[in-house]
């Protein structure tokens, strides 16, 4: 569908905690694990650090009792060891959490929707930089996920722009600007959109923090349920698309 649009895709080089041989079982587990947003954060965290950490130095959002049950977590998955000083380290780096996240939300568009679906995906497209996150294909229709792990605060309107730039320059069906984080949308990301997107487009909030932006452009976080929230957006935008009701 990329080529189609006049595009040279190819796929950027996977950045994940884990090898290529990783077990499906084992990819089921995380999957599952994944699917908490606290042991998102926690990964994430432990991500960053680059090296050895003590349970508690990931994150601050959980207990130091949750903390060690994930700690304990990586290593039963494989992706952990802890060493003699007590203090653990991821066995397989990564540069950030973004390449899970992606892989994480790719998978599971296949798994739960039955989407056709690519992550880290170069659109070649002249003068557009960035990756697209995630495109997935189903009933004939284009979809675009951004995925964002880190918090609203750290977000530029560069980001944004960019963002929207690889929108104009893909034009999928369907694009979705997903935030990895409990933290609401409407203080500081809304304010970026309506900035970029002019005066002719209002935020319309479809449930809790998540909004149609434009028409078939979308921003969810990961207040109750990131999936969900995304499958929300996703649902939106197909029955915006479909032809009118009879």
């Amino acid at each position: 569908m990329l080529v189609r649009r006049g595009l040279s895709p190819s796929l950027s080089r996977p950045d994940l905690p884990f090898p290529p041989g990783f077990s499906k079982e084992a990819e089921e587990r995380l999957a599952a694990r994944l699917d908490h947003y606290a042991f998102r954060l926690f990964l994430r965290g432990a991500i960053l650090k680059g090296g050895a950490f003590r349970a508690e130095d990931p994150t601050d959002y959980l207990s130091l009792a949750k903390a060690r049950e994930a700690c304990q977590d990586l290593v039963d998955l494989g992706l952990a060891r802890l060493q003699g000083d007590g203090r653990y380290r991821l066995r397989f780096r990564a540069a950030n959490f973004g390449g899970t996240l992606e892989w994480w939300v790719a998978r599971e568009l296949r798994r739960r929707l039955g989407f056709e679906v690519a992550s880290g995906v170069r659109s070649g497209a002249p003068g557009v930089g960035g990756d697209l996150d995630v495109v997935a294909t189903a009933e004939g229709r284009l979809l675009y996920v951004e995925l964002k792990s880190s918090p609203p605060k750290h977000l530029t309107p560069e980001e944004v722009g960019a963002f929207l730039r690889r929108v104009r320059a893909v034009r999928p069906d369907l694009s979705v600007f997903a935030m990895d984080t409990a933290l609401r949308l409407s203080d500081k990301v809304l304010p970026m959109f309506a900035q970029a997107l002019g005066k002719q487009h209002r935020a319309e909030r479809l449930a809790r923090e998540n909004f149609r932006l434009a028409p078939h452009l979308y921003a969810v976080n990961a207040k109750q349920d990131f999936l969900e929230n995304l499958r929300l957006a996703i649902a939106n935008g197909l029955r915006e698309l479909a032809p009118p009701a009879p």
